[in-house]
């Protein structure tokens, strides 16, 4: 039975600010059964506060035992199997018996390398996934804390841009690079026009479906989709869709004006921009095309020889005239 003193210290150690598996595992009483015939051998005086000053140092502050500790979801109970099957048999020994401080040293220390050794062996995680996400699969077992540190990221994922053009069909997929429970609820939201994580959101679906198809896209498509997925009313991730919808007009008249710059160049090809890379071949214009753009130059070529050919006759004209003239100056003398 501990004294009043003993039990000071042992609540004294639970509270402290730095603690270790040992803490997490081994309950006080445990501890103080441990420690009751700690003897400092320079003075041959028992201490139980030396004795858990040495626990601090052991297994509090070793990097080596929180490292080891840190298992995967679901492990802490082999943490605390292993580190039982080595400080309760050295308990059990040393319990209302005394001992000198280089003997529980030795002993304390060979069970802390012990547990390193064993628990380092358990299974560890995969870690966490950026840039979002609740992943219980990738938390891991803090002795410093007695608890899984969760990987702490944000529920919502940033915006990513799908372009679409009207009229085609369109799916977004929620999907995540960590690991799902299976008991997953998948509810698909809509934000029309504008693109955020914010806005007045109205429910599309729900169930368990994370693909979200639109068979033909229209205008009024185009906004921000939230796919948010929960487990057991609690929500794990939250991803956005911006979807851009370009209309079949705009297309058209691109796709005419492309048509139109290949057939005023020669090989059908763009001229590269100014210390830019050189475009890929573009396709033929179309027959239609040509043979309007061929009729054009031949009537331009023909209207221009049929003005210089009336441009000439004036001159020609003159030239007979004063021909005759001569002749009939000739004639006279």
């Amino acid at each position: 039975m501990c004294t009043s003193a003993l039990w000071l210290v042992c609540v004294s150690l639970l509270l402290s600010p730095s603690r270790s598996c040992f803490q997490c595992f081994v309950e006080s009483s445990v501890s103080s059964r441990l420690c009751s015939g700690h003897i400092l051998t320079e003075h041959n005086v028992i201490n139980v506060d030396a004795c858990f000053r040495k626990l601090e140092r052991i297994f509090n502050n070793d990097k080596r035992v929180i490292e080891a500790g840190r298992v995967g979801k679901g492990y802490d109970k082999q943490l605390k199997d292993i580190l039982d099957s080595q400080i309760l048999p050295v308990v059990e020994e040393f319990d209302t018996k005394k001992n000198k401080d280089t003997v529980y040293e030795e002993r304390l220390q060979t069970a802390a390398d012990n547990f390193i050794s064993a628990a380092s062996k358990l299974p560890r995680v995969t870690g966490c996934f950026p840039p979002c996400g609740f992943q219980s699969s990738g938390s891991v077992y803090n002795c410093v804390t007695c608890k899984y540190d969760s990987c702490e990221f944000p529920l919502d994922c940033p915006v990513k841009d799908v372009k679409v053009m009207e009229s085609s069909r369109s799916q977004v997929r929620c999907e995540v690079p960590f690991t799902l429970p299976d008991d997953i609820e998948v509810i698909w939201r809509f934000a029309e026009e504008v693109k955020t994580q914010q806005g007045q959101f109205k429910e599309l679906t729900a169930g368990v479906d994370r693909l979200y198809s639109i068979p033909s896209t229209s205008l009024h498509h185009q906004g921000t989709y939230q796919c948010e997925i929960y487990s057991g009313q609690h929500s794990i991730v939250r991803l956005y869709y911006y979807l851009t919808v370009t209309p079949q007009v705009v297309v058209g008249h691109t796709e005419l004006q492309e048509i139109f710059d290949l057939s005023l160049l020669p090989g059908g090809r763009l001229l590269p921009a100014p210390g830019g890379p050189p475009h890929s071949p573009r396709l033929p214009p179309s027959p239609l095309l040509l043979t309007v753009c061929l009729t054009s130059v031949l009537l331009l070529l023909f209207l221009s020889l049929g003005a210089l050919y009336l441009s000439s006759l004036p001159e020609q004209i003159s030239h007979t005239e004063h021909a005759d003239e001569e002749e009939d100056l000739g004639i006279m003398s």
